[in-house]
C-alpha cells in the first residue's frame, strides 16, 4: 500500500487521462478482545455447519458404495495422492539381518517414489511354515537419536514388531519422514511458517499414507505373508496414518488406530490443533469432519483405541467418532466388526492399549475366539543401533525436500492460440477457484450488502462517513467490518465521481491512522497507535477539496483492528484453524473485499461513481481475486504485488492450478489493471495476452506495467 498522500499524487497524475474519480473506505473493527470473540464465534459456527452437513449420518446400505467411492476419491485428493497412477519400482534393499529371542529382524528400505526412501524393519518368526497374517505398524513421533544420528522412530516401537512375530505374525514397522533415518519435516505450518504448504495443497499426511500403501505393495511380494490378511496399527501420528491407509486401501482387513483421531470440534473450537503437527491433517478441501475418514474403514474390522486422559485426543471427541462410525457399521449389518477400547492414562504408548490392539488382531486376522485373551506384554529389548538401515544416507534422497515435489505444481502456461482456447483455460481456472480454493465460501451465503446508518463527522474541510458492514449471514460472525469514506466537505456523497476502495494490510492501516487520526480521533485515532503526519493530511485534504473523489478505507478480517493475536504461537494456530475448515485467512479476506464492494454499491448516493480498488502486497493479490468475482470495478491499482502464491496471499490448493500472473491476466480481461513493479518479467503472460487480444483497446480493460514510484 502506498501512503494515502502518495496514492493521491499518483491519482492526480492520471486523472485527466481516465476522466473518473474515486470513493474509498477505511476499516475499523472491534477492539482486540471483541475481535477475538468474533473469531471464536466464527470457528464455532463454521464447525457447526460442517457437523450439520455431515454425509456420514445419511449413509444407508443402498447408498454405501457411492458414498465410499466418492469419499475415497476426495480423501486421496486432499492427501495429494493419485491412486490410479502407475506405481514406480520400490527398489527394495535389505541392508542387514539379525535374530532376537527367536525373531528374525530384517533392516531394509524401499522407495515409495523415486528418491523418497522409507526405512523399515521387518519382524518374522524364525520358522515360517505357511503364509502368515501381517501387520503394518506405522510409527508415532518418537525421536530416536544418538550423537547426531537418527535411528528412526521405528526403533522406538520395535517391541510391537517383536510381540507380533512371537505370536505368529509378520510385522513391518516403517519410519516416517519427520523422524526417520533421513529426517524431513512434519512441522511446516506448525512452527516453520511454511504457509505455502496450504497453497500447494501439500500435507505430510499424504507422504505417510503413501508410504503405508506402498508398504503393502512390498509385503505382497513376501512368501511369508498372507496378503489376504493385512492389518494396520499405530499410535498418535501412527494412529492417524493407520486411518489414512485403512480408509484408502481395501487390502487392510483389520485396523487398530490408537490415539490418532478426534472431532473437528476438538481441533478447531477446543484448540487441539495446537498439539498437532501437519502430518495429522488432510487438506480439508471438501470440508469434512473426521467421522467421514473413520467411516471409510467400514465394514472391515476396526478397533478405535485411546486413553481417557489424552489431552490432544480428548475422550469426548474419540467417543463421538466411534458412535458416528458405529452407526455406519450398523447400517451395513457389520456392527460386530467395530470395537472401542479405552484405557486409563495419558497420551502414552501403554501396555493396556497394546493388549487391546493385540487381542483385536488375533481375533480378526488369526481367528482367535472372542474370549481368547493375551496378557503377554510387549517389552522393549533391541538396541536402536541394531535397527539402523543406512550407514550412509543416499545422495539421491528427496526426503528432505519432499514438500517441494510431492504434489505437482500447475505446469508452465503457454499463450493460448485463440480466444476459444483462452476462454477454456480461463473457465478451467475459475472452476478450480470456486471448487478447490474458495470452496469454503459456499457456507457463507451471498456477500454482505447491509450497512448501518452512516455516522458523519466533518473537520478541517474533510468529511468522514462511517458505516458498519454487517456480516454476510449469521454463518460468518467474523465478517463485516467498518467502511470509512473521506471526501471534501464541500461535496455531498452523490457528487462524487470516483470511489477508491483501499483494501488495507497492517502497514496500510497504520498509515491511515498516522494521516487521519489527529483529525478524526474518535473514529480512527482510537484504533491505531498513530504518529500524526500533518504533511500527509494536508496533501490528502488538498486533493479531496479539489476533486470529487472519495477515499474509502477497509480492513478485512485479520488486519488492523481485526488483527489476530500478536503472540506468534497463538496466531499460528488461529491460522491453522482456518485451514482445518477448508479455508485460509487470506481466502476469507478476498470474501471480505467482495462484501465491501457490494456494501458500497448498496449506498444510493454512491451508485453512479466509478469504483477503483487500490491495494499493496498481499492485499493486492486479494484485490485481483475479488475482481474476478465482482463486476463493475473500473480499475485496480496494485503495488508490490507478490509474483507467486508461494509468497502469499495463501489460498487453499491454488498452486495446483494457477499462480498470480495468470490471475492478473484474468483480471485484465475484465478491468484496467495497473501493476507497479520494478521487475516486470513475472507479468509477461498477462502482458502477452493483453497485446494478443487488445483488451486495452477502449481503455476499459487491459494491463499496464509501471515502475514503482520513488518515495516523495
Amino acid at each position: 500500500m502506498r501512503s494515502p498522500s502518495f496514492l493521491s499524487w499518483n491519482l492526480l497524475m492520471v486523472a485527466a487521462a481516465c476522466g473518473v474519480l474515486l470513493s474509498p473506505s477505511l476499516s475499523g473493527a472491534a477492539d482486540e478482545k471483541k475481535g477475538e470473540g468474533h473469531q471464536a464465534a466464527y470457528f464455532e459456527r463454521q464447525v457447526s455447519l460442517i457437523e450439520d452437513a455431515s454425509a456420514v449420518a445419511q449413509v444407508r446400505k443402498d447408498t454405501w458404495n457411492a458414498f465410499r467411492d466418492q469419499s475415497r476419491a476426495e480423501l486421496a485428493e486432499m492427501l495429494g495422492l493419485d491412486l490410479t497412477a502407475a506405481r514406480t519400482d520400490l527398489k527394495v534393499t535389505k541392508t542387514g539381518e539379525f535374530e532376537h529371542e527367536g525373531v528374525v529382524v530384517e533392516n531394509l528400505h524401499y522407495q515409495s517414489r523415486p528418491g523418497l526412501y522409507v526405512t523399515a524393519n521387518l519382524y518374522r518368526p524364525k520358522v515360517v511354515e505357511k503364509p502368515l497374517p501381517t501387520v503394518l505398524y506405522v510409527c508415532g513421533h518418537s525421536s530416536m537419536t544418538k550423537d547426531g544420528v537418527s535411528y528412526g522412530n521405528k526403533s522406538g516401537y520395535e517391541h510391537h514388531g517383536v510381540w507380533y512375530a512371537k505370536h505368529g505374525f509378520v510385522c513391518l514397522i516403517i519410519d516416517t519422514v519427520q523422524l526417520g533415518e533421513i529426517p524431513g519435516e512434519h512441522h511446516g505450518t506448525y512452527r516453520l511458517g511454511k504457509w505455502w504448504w496450504m497453497a500447494r495443497g501439500y500435507t505430510p499426511a499424504g507422504v505417510e499414507a503413501w508410504a503405508g500403501i506402498r508398504a503393502l505393495d512390498y509385503l505382497e511380494t513376501r512368501p511369508e505373508v498372507d496378503k489376504t490378511r493385512f492389518g494396520v496399527a499405530g499410535r498418535s501420528g501412527g494412529g492417524a496414518y493407520s486411518w489414512f491407509v485403512a480408509a484408502l486401501d481395501e487390502r487392510i482387513k483389520c485396523a487398530v488406530p490408537t490415539a490418532g483421531i478426534t472431532t473437528l470440534r476438538n481441533h478447531v473450537v477446543d484448540g487441539c490443533v495446537a498439539g498437532h503437527c501437519d502430518c495429522m491433517f488432510f487438506v480439508n478441501t471438501f470440508r469434512w469432519d473426521y467421522d467421514r475418514l473413520a467411516a471409510l474403514v467400514a465394514p472391515r474390522a476396526l478397533l478405535v483405541t485411546n486413553t481417557d486422559k489424552d489431552g490432544i485426543f480428548p475422550i469426548d471427541g474419540v467417543f463421538n467418532i466411534y458412535q458416528s462410525t458405529r452407526r455406519v457399521y450398523k447400517a451395513l449389518g457389520a456392527e460386530g466388526n467395530i470395537g472401542l477400547h479405552i484405557a486409563e492414562g495419558p497420551h502414552k504408548d501403554m501396555q493396556p492399549l497394546n493388549t487391546g490392539e493385540f487381542h483385536w488382531m488375533m481375533r480378526h486376522l488369526q481367528g482367535a475366539g472372542l474370549m481368547d485373551t493375551t496378557d503377554t506384554p510387549a517389552v522393549k529389548g533391541i538396541p536402536m543401533e541394531k535397527l539402523r538401515v543406512f550407514q550412509e544416507l543416499p545422495a539421491d534422497q528427496i526426503n528432505t525436500r519432499v514438500d517441494e515435489v510431492f504434489v505437482p505444481l500447475a505446469g508452465a502456461v503457454e499463450t493460448p492460440q485463440d480466444q476459444a482456447a483462452w476462454d477454456k483455460m480461463r473457465e478451467g481456472w475459475m472452476e478450480a477457484l470456486r471448487s478447490r480454493c474458495f470452496g469454503g465460501w459456499s457456507s457463507l451465503g451471498e456477500p454482505a450488502t447491509k450497512l448501518s446508518d452512516p455516522v458523519v463527522t466533518t473537520n478541517r474541510d474533510v468529511t468522514l462517513t462511517a458505516w458498519k458492514l454487517a456480516p454476510s449471514s449469521d454463518r460468518d460472525p467474523e465478517g463485516g467490518g467498518d467502511l470509512f469514506l473521506l471526501h471534501g466537505a464541500a461535496f455531498k456523497p452523490e457528487d462524487l465521481e470516483l470511489m477508491v476502495l483501499h483494501a488495507l494490510d497492517d502497514e496500510g492501516w497504520q498509515e491511515v491512522g498516522n494521516t487521519f487520526g489527529a483529525a478524526f480521533p474518535a473514529v480512527v485515532g482510537q484504533k491505531v497507535a498513530a504518529k500524526p503526519d500533518d504533511k500527509a493530511f494536508a496533501e490528502e485534504r488538498d486533493m479531496l477539496t479539489h476533486r470529487k473523489w472519495g477515499m474509502i478505507y477497509f480492513c478485512p478480517r485479520g488486519v488492523g483492528p481485526r488483527a489476530l493475536s500478536p503472540d506468534v504461537k497463538t496466531r499460528t494456530h488461529q491460522l491453522r484453524r482456518y485451514y482445518l475448515l477448508g479455508q485460509t485467512l487470506e481466502g476469507q479476506q478476498v470474501w471480505d473485499v467482495r462484501c465491501a464492494i457490494r456494501g458500497l454499491r448498496s449506498v444510493d448516493a454512491l451508485k453512479q461513481a466509478s469504483l477503483w480498488i487500490q491495494a499493496s502486497r498481499h492485499q493486492a493479490g486479494n484485490a485481483v481475486y475479488a475482481s474476478l468475482f465482482e463486476d463493475g470495478i473500473t480499475r485496480l491499482d496494485l503495488h508490490e504485488v507478490p509474483t507467486s502464491h508461494r509468497d502469499g496471499p495463501v489460498y487453499l490448493n491454488v498452486l495446483k492450478y494457477l499462480d498470480l500472473p495468470q490471475a492478473a491476466a484474468m483480471a485484465a480481461q475484465r478491468t484496467r489493471v495497473i501493476i507497479y513493479a520494478d521487475d516486470k518479467s513475472p507479468w509477461e503472460f498477462a502482458r502477452s495476452l493483453n497485446e494478443k487480444f487488445a483488451w486495452d483497446a477502449e481503455k476499459k480493460a487491459g494491463l499496464q506495467l509501471r515502475d514503482l514510484p520513488k518515495p516523495r
